[in-house]
C-alpha cells in the first residue's frame, strides 16, 4: 500500500481496510515532510496497531531515499512465493 506524506497522517485510522489485509506500506514523499503537517511516528503507530506485521518502508522517488529496500523487499517476496 502507499501512502503520501501529503495525504496525511490520519489514513490508518480512516482507511483500516487497506491496512489490515496489505504486506507492505510504503511512505511516499518522506522529503516533503518537514513541509507538511504528518506525524511519520503517529501513522507508523497507528499502521502496526491495525496489522502489527505490516513491513513500513519510508521512500522518496526524488532523492532515492528508502528504494533499494523496497527493491530487496520485491525479491524476498518473490523469492517466498516461489514465482521467479
Amino acid at each position: 500500500m502507499l501512502l503520501s506524506v501529503s495525504e496525511g497522517d490520519d489514513k490508518p485510522k480512516k482507511y483500516p481496510l487497506m491496512f489490515r489485509e496489505s504486506r507492505l506500506l510504503l511512505l511516499n514523499k518522506i522529503d516533503l515532510a518537514p513541509y507538511v503537517a504528518f506525524d511519520i511516528d503517529k501513522a507508523r503507530r497507528e499502521a502496526l496497531e491495525i496489522n502489527p506485521k505490516l513491513d513500513i518502508i519510508e521512500i522518496s522517488c526524488t532523492t532515492g531515499a528508502g528504494l533499494d529496500r523496497w527493491v530487496s523487499w520485491i525479491d524476498a517476496f518473490v523469492e517466498s512465493t516461489g514465482r521467479r
